[in-house]
This record gives C-alpha cells, sequence and structure tokens, in this order.
C-alpha cells in the first residue's frame, strides 16, 4: 500500500457545518482553491506550542476566537429566525409581503450561497490575506449585512444585507476554524477539547439568536430583531478586535501568495464575474422567484468540476481515486439529507407560524423560539454519540451504515408530521415539534460529524482541503434545495409533501445500505 494511505486520519470534533453548529470541525475548507491552482494543500495549524491554559485548561488566545463564533452565530441566526418571516408576513405586519414560494426560495439561496462563499474565503485567505485576517473583516462584513437589514428600507435592505451576512460569513466560516488550529502545537493534547470548547461557543450563540432576536421582533417588530443581531456582531467585533493582537504570526501568514504578476487578472476575473451577475439581474434571467434554481446549478457546476479536477490528477495513487470515487455516493446521500434538514428555516418556520400551538400557560412563544430547539438537543446529544462511538472502537457502525441510517432517520423525522397534517390553526402540539426535531437531530449527528471525519480520512495528500470543501458543497447544495422543494409545501395539503420527500429519504438510505460492501470496497480500508 502507499505510504500516504496509512497516513493517520484528522480527528474532527463532533459538530455539523450547518443547522445550529456552523463551523464546528477541525477540518476546514482553507486552501481549497489554493491547492487546486498551486497543487499544494495549505492549511495553517502549525500551532505554538505554549503552555498557557487561562481558558478552561486551553491558551487564552481561544477565548478571542470562541466570543467572535459565537456572537456570528448569535447573529446568523437570530436573523435566520425572522427572516422568512419578515419576507411573507404582510406590510401590515411589519413585512414586505412576498409571496412564501419566492420567500422560501430566496432563504434557501441564500443559505447555499453562504456556503458557496466559504470558496471564496478559503482562497483570499489562502492567496492574499491569511486566515486571521479574512476572519477579521469578514465579521465587518457581517455586521454591515445586518445593519443593512435593519436600517435600510424594504427589498434594497433585504438584497444589501442578504448578500453582506452570506459573503462574511462563508469567509469567517471558512476561516475561524482555521485560525483556532495556530493555537496548538502538532502534538498538543488539548487540541481536540479546545475545538470541542470552541464548537460549545458556536452552539451557545445558535441558541440564545433566535430566542432574543425572536422576542426583540414580537415586541417592536423585525427592524428590531435585525438590530440586535447587529450589536450581537458589533460586541464580537471590538473583542475580537482587542484580542487579534496577540493571536500567533502562524494565523497572519499567507501560506501560498499569488504572484504580483497574476493579482490583475484575479481582479479582471473578479470584475468579470460581478458584471456577468450584475447583467443576468437587469436583464431578468436572475430573478427573486428562481434564485434557488440559479444557486442549485451553480453548486451543481461547481461540484462537478472538484471531483473533475480531483479524479483527473496524475498526483493521487490508484487508491486515493478509488476513495474519492466512494465519497460520490456519500455526497449523494449528504445532498439529500440536507435538503430535508434544512428545511428547518423554510417549511417548518412556516408550519410553527401557522399550525404550531405555542400556547404556554397563557404565554405566546414567538415563532423563532422553535430554531432554538435544536441546539438544545445538539449540545446535549454531541457528548453522548462521541462517548458511543469512543466506546464501540471499532465495533461501531461503518460510515456508509450511518449515512444510510441518518437519512433514513430524517426521511421518518417528515413522516412523523402526518399524524397532524392538514390540521387547523394552533392544531399541532409543542411537544411534537420537540420531539421531531430531536428526531433531525439525530439524524445530524449520524451525518454531519460523520461527513466530516470520513472526508478527511478518503481525502488525497494533495487535495486534502478540497474534499473538505467538497462536503461543504453538498450542504450548500442541498440547502439550495430545501429552499426550492418548500415552494411546493402547501399548509392546507400537507400530507402529500411530507409523504413523498419523507419517502424518497427513506428509499434513499435503504439504497445506501444495500450499496454498504461495494462502497467500502472503494474506500480501500477507510470505514
Amino acid at each position: 500500500m502507499d505510504q500516504r494511505d496509512e497516513r493517520e486520519p484528522d480527528q474532527v470534533p463532533v459538530g455539523a457545518p450547518e443547522g445550529a453548529t456552523g463551523a464546528g470541525a477541525s477540518g476546514t475548507a482553507t486552501g481549497a482553491l489554493a491547492a487546486e491552482l498551486s497543487g499544494t494543500d495549505a492549511a495553517a495549524t502549525t500551532g505554538r506550542g505554549n503552555n498557557d491554559t487561562r481558558f478552561f485548561g486551553q491558551p487564552w488566545d481561544l477565548v478571542h476566537i470562541f466570543f467572535v463564533e459565537m456572537w456570528e452565530r448569535f447573529s446568523f441566526y437570530g436573523m435566520q429566525g425572522i427572516l422568512l418571516l419578515y419576507m411573507y408576513y404582510s406590510v401590515a405586519e411589519g413585512g414586505l409581503g412576498m409571496p412564501e414560494a419566492v420567500a422560501t426560495g430566496i432563504v434557501g439561496a441564500y443559505g447555499g450561497t453562504v456556503y458557496l462563499s466559504t470558496i471564496l474565503g478559503a482562497w483570499v485567505a489562502d492567496r492574499l490575506l491569511g486566515s486571521e485576517r479574512v476572519l477579521f473583516f469578514s465579521a465587518i462584513v457581517i455586521m454591515a449585512g445586518h445593519v443593512g437589514l435593519a436600517l435600510i428600507p424594504r427589498f434594497w435592505g433585504l438584497g444589501v444585507g442578504l448578500v453582506l451576512v452570506a459573503v462574511g460569513s462563508g469567509g469567517l466560516k471558512a476561516n475561524a476554524t482555521s485560525v483556532v488550529g495556530t493555537l496548538y502545537s502538532p502534538g498538543d493534547t488539548r487540541r481536540d477539547a479546545g475545538f470541542s470548547l470552541f464548537y460549545l461557543g458556536i452552539n451557545l450563540g445558535a441558541l440564545l439568536g433566535p430566542i432574543l432576536t425572536g422576542a426583540a421582533q414580537a415586541a417592536w417588530g423585525f427592524h428590531a430583531g435585525f438590530l440586535l443581531a447587529a450589536i450581537g456582531m458589533a460586541i464580537g467585533l471590538t473583542q475580537y478586535s482587542f484580542g487579534r493582537r496577540n493571536l500567533p504570526a502562524e494565523s497572519k501568514k499567507v501560506p501560498n501568495p499569488l504572484p504580483a504578476n497574476r493579482r490583475g487578472l484575479m481582479i479582471g476575473v473578479a470584475l468579470g464575474a460581478i458584471a456577468v451577475i450584475v447583467v443576468l439581474v437587469l436583464s431578468g434571467i436572475i430573478r427573486a422567484d428562481n434564485l434557488a434554481g440559479v444557486v442549485i446549478l451553480v453548486t451543481l457546476g461547481a461540484t462537478i468540476a472538484y471531483f473533475a479536477v480531483i479524479l483527473a490528477s496524475r498526483h493521487i495513487s490508484a487508491i486515493e481515486r478509488s476513495r474519492v470515487f466512494g465519497f460520490i455516493p456519500l455526497f449523494i446521500v449528504s445532498v439529500g439529507f440536507w435538503s430535508l434538514y434544512q428545511q428547518q428555516f423554510t417549511v417548518l418556520t412556516i408550519y410553527s407560524d401557522k399550525k404550531l400551538n405555542r400556547d404556554i400557560f397563557g404565554w405566546e412563544m414567538p415563532v423563532p423560539f422553535v430554531q432554538s430547539i435544536n441546539p438544545i438537543f445538539i449540545i446535549i446529544l454531541s457528548g453522548v454519540f462521541a462517548a458511543l462511538w469512543t466506546k464501540l472502537g471499532s465495533r461501531q457502525p461503518s460510515t456508509p451504515v450511518k449515512f444510510g441510517l441518518g437519512v433514513i432517520i430524517m426521511g421518518i423525522a417528515f413522516l412523523l408530521f402526518l399524524p397532524w397534517a392538514n390540521g387547523g390553526p394552533n392544531s399541532t402540539p409543542l411537544l411534537a415539534i420537540v420531539g421531531i426535531l430531536f428526531v433531525f437531530t439525530v439524524a445530524e449527528l449520524l451525518i454531519s460529524p460523520v461527513g466530516l471525519s470520513v472526508t478527511t480520512k478518503l481525502a488525497p495528500n494533495v487535495f486534502h482541503t478540497q474534499m473538505v470543501a467538497l462536503f461543504f458543497l453538498s450542504v450548500a447544495l442541498g440547502t439550495a434545495i430545501a429552499g426550492w422543494l418548500a415552494q411546493f409545501y402547501d399548509p392546507d395539503d400537507e400530507v402529500p409533501y411530507f409523504s413523498i420527500l419523507g419517502a424518497i429519504a427513506i428509499l434513499l438510505g435503504i439504497a445506501m445500505l444495500a450499496s454498504v460492501k461495494p462502497v467500502l470496497g472503494l474506500m480501500k480500508g477507510v470505514r
């Protein structure tokens, strides 16, 4: 066997790239395009190897990244908790009065664009600015986006705000984890615990954001909720601005600087891309009602290009090429999973608004509070799953089995809506949604952290971060599809929607389980 194939797989802490978790994995997309252009893999994880234990046994500098990521997730999920409602509520209710199908498509397109933007953030970090600077500037862009949503009226505020938040979140997501990696030397045994603590910050933000912005929206209107998201990001940015000067020099390095003679070309490409988008928008080819479809096509094109570049490379061995082929069915299952899971922010929001009984002893719980249920289960169950896999060791199910079970459980979660389907207002008890979101979380923990981990194991040496970028592209594609699918949701005729999507997911999972042996054969010893 090629010596490269006997390397120790990366240790990836439990966490999902989306849902409640954002960027909670030690793998990062940083270097994705840089490596494609240069044939190298440029992730900054050299560490400084000090004995600083002032932050719960971790280096004190972790506190700065912990809080900027926590406040970024607070603002991201806080804004997303009220975003769809803002778009389809009537003008009299403080919203924009969009058709629900258009609004859900925009939410899906926006979520997909966040993950597409991780590629841009990775490239800028590895070729131009370094991870730490991209993280800092991305936080500023995110805050500007939330301010735009809060202060710019109506559709202009929506457009400017979502573009800035999507691009900024992609940049921060691509680089925050990389900066955390620079705090530890390669042999530092605290690394996994440090990432787990970082992951806790992500989930605290995801938990608190929808609750507080939802309360602000209920009391003072949507723009108050958006303003609170902006304030949260401003708090995170302020504390990070003071702490960033002490971060390791490695976090500021540009691993693979772009040659000066190529900068003009890249500027031209960027300006050309922007011009094409502007022309497509002005000509009516890209519209609000087809935005999700556009993002799906762009993401699908990027995915095919990535797979083609990796599989056609002369720098990978036959075993590595086989493993990439083995990753393809896992990628497809991941897309199927996220296309259902991400409907928390589309269909489930509408369902919670129109069907859910949110009365708690005479107090009506705001709709966005529902978005905080999943982070609670993530915080509780992630440790349980990590302990379970550790206890089972080599006896634990293989990755294809986990993927198959995960998407089957996600399909079952959709079928669990059926007992209350086609009901009237307030017909679904709150405990039913809590139970369904518990099932969502179990499915997530079988797919998301497992997917990140196996991606690092299957990745060829020279395309290590590209494979992580590919996993993020599965999330981008699934998120955009979730927005596109939501247009078919009819609150007055829900049975076909939940039945068909649930059945498709279960069949996809059964197909994955039936293919375990050939997939493991392609994975060449990776389980």
